[in-house]
């Protein structure tokens, strides 16, 4: 398994929220508005850390517009020097074809920001469209998903899990 990029190959991250405590136990009054743990903050600046050498200056830093996912996304953006984009299109229980679009279209070096419902869709869906998935698939919070893309289609894509904190 390689992770070299070959001539015209590009990527784009596609990052599940880092961890935010349990759906039950939040006692906000809405879900969307449940922030991340103190674990998910350091979750958020590490995966910050890992990313920010992949951001281009055309690449975006799109997030699902919960409060879990912008955070996550946070550190990324200050140190790439731009701001976190809110987009429904990566937001829980949304249909996953937008999405899949905006994998696949987002400029170079993009870091998505999505939700547990959603990435699985959309990984599979890749799949499904003949992306080879290499390694282990991480599905936990804070996990992040690289996807290889040549000519307008995701070719492979491979999974890391949390960071360690």
């Amino acid at each position: 398994m390689s992770h070299e990029l070959a001539p015209g190959e590009t990527v784009v991250h596609l990052v599940r929220h880092a961890h935010a405590g349990s759906r039950q136990r939040w006692d906000g009054p809405d879900d969307s508005l449940r922030p991340l743990t103190d674990r998910g903050r350091r979750e958020a600046e590490a995966i910050g850390q890992l990313l920010a050498a992949t951001t281009r200056p055309d690449s975006v830093i799109v997030s699902s517009p919960y409060v879990r996912c912008v955070q996550t996304l946070e550190p990324l953006a200050a140190l790439a020097g731009r701001d976190v984009a809110p987009d429904e299109r990566l937001a829980e229980s949304m249909p996953f074809e937008p999405m899949l679009d905006l994998v696949v279209h987002s400029p170079a070096g993009s870091v998505l920001c999505s939700h547990g419902d959603m990435i699985p869709e959309v990984v599979a869906a890749l799949q499904r469209r003949g992306c080879e998935i290499e390694g282990e698939a991480h599905w936990e919070k804070g996990s992040t998903w690289t996807i290889v893309r040549r000519e307008g289609r995701a070719v492979r894509a491979h999974a890391a899990p949390p960071p360690e904190v």
